[in-house]
């Protein structure tokens, strides 16, 4: 169920997040981040949401292979919000 809340319903740390999902350099990349924090970020906690922003600054190039399988996810990204994505993709 997409969640769609004013921007004025955000705190300025999520809207920011949403922002750089949205805009990451490859279109994949994109879309499925941008689309993955437009429909979870309102209802992320705050230790979901460090950990976002922190998998925001690895590479589009991991990120894509380990969300799509290309490649194994390692083992201290392999977590509930790396879970989170990879059914996103597939849902």
């Amino acid at each position: 169920m997409m969640i769609d809340l004013p921007d004025a319903d955000l705190s300025p740390r999520r809207k920011r997040l949403i922002f750089r999902s949205d805009h990451r350099g490859t279109k994949e990349m994109d879309l499925l981040l941008g689309s993955f924090a437009r429909k979870h970020i309102a209802t992320m906690d705050e230790t979901l949401i460090d950990r976002f922003e922190v998998l925001l600054e690895l590479s589009d190039p991991d990120l894509y292979n380990w969300i799509t399988g290309q490649e194994p996810t390692p083992p201290e990204w392999d977590d509930a919000l790396m879970d989170m994505l990879k059914a996103h993709r597939y849902g």
